[in-house]
């Protein structure tokens, strides 16, 4: 009796341990697991180190970084094909209605880094800067003198937000790939390139050394002066192309995508991000005054 008694509570207790378990890997966990992670190629590199920076801090996670062009990651987020995507554009009115209704959440973008659009020539060229006036011309010219890496890529519709167009009104080449573009563009002595910075913005990388190498990165003129898309024109956001890269996800509680998101914005992450060669967006250099 005593035997059959000791049995049952051993199937009990195996029963108990079995459920508890099961209950533990259903629980959310931000420290294990799989995440795919969408983003535009310009911002692929800094998506990279902060996804490799998260696996090394949490080995039981498995992230991977998928390149989508920006538009169509955003679809995929709000039809539940991924948890979060990053982006760079303003979402209008009416996007941020469709996800606040298909997601079931608040929009909360979590910004993370300053990035910027940049107007490339080859190394040998004479030209040194444009205008805001030569860009809007040149985007209304059949002579399609700009050269973009697609036809919906983060870039143009960037560019397009900042110059208050629709990315179809506007008039430009295409090399599909931001690389692509770098390498090419000495073929076509009379075109500009349009890329991220992100691109090859890793300042002590050698492939992304090798790649500015072969361009000149133009300043922008506005309003009589100049703007280069270093940290001093990111930061304070005076260069007329600086972009906030931030992640969307349609994650309600605080599983992977959400601790990621806030790795990627804790001191940690935005010393990747400032290793990346890009602003950090939350640890912008402060100056007190005592009185």
């Amino acid at each position: 009796m005593k035997n059959r008694f000791k049995a049952i509570a051993l199937v009990a207790f195996s029963i108990i341990t079995v459920i508890s378990c099961k209950k533990e890997d259903k629980s959310p966990s931000y420290h294990k697991g799989d995440l795919t992670i969408l983003t535009d190629e310009s911002f692929k590199s800094v998506t990279e180190a902060l996804a490799d920076g998260y696996m090394i801090n949490y080995p039981e996670t498995h992230i991977k970084v998928v390149t989508k062009k920006e538009d169509l990651g955003f679809l995929d987020l709000l039809n539940d094909k991924a948890r979060i995507a990053v982006m760079s554009r303003e979402l209008s009115p009416e996007e941020i209605k469709t996800y606040e209704e298909q997601v079931d959440l608040k929009i909360l973008p979590a910004k993370f880094a300053a990035d910027a659009v940049v107007f490339i020539v080859p190394k040998n060229s004479s030209k040194t800067s444009i205008s805001m006036e030569e860009i809007q011309n040149g985007l209304a010219s059949d002579n399609k003198e700009f050269i973009f890496d697609g036809a919906n890529s983060s870039n143009l519709n960037f560019v397009a937000q900042k110059l208050k167009k629709q990315p179809k009104d506007l008039k430009f080449s295409v090399i599909p790939g931001s690389k692509n573009i770098i390498e090419e563009l000495d073929k076509y002595p009379d075109k500009i390139g349009v890329i991220g910075l992100n691109t090859f913005s890793r300042p002590y990388d050698k492939a992304s050394e090798q790649l500015r190498d072969k361009v000149k990165i133009l300043s922008v003129g506005s309003k009589g002066k100049l703007y280069s898309a270093d940290f001093d024109g990111l930061r304070e956001m005076k260069y007329p192309f600086t972009r906030v890269l931030y992640f969307l996800t349609n994650e309600g509680n605080f599983n992977i995508a959400n601790g990621f998101i806030r790795y990627s914005c804790t001191q940690l992450g935005q010393m990747i991000v400032q290793k990346e060669g890009l602003q950090p967006y939350n640890i912008y250099k402060r100056e007190v005054q005592m009185r």
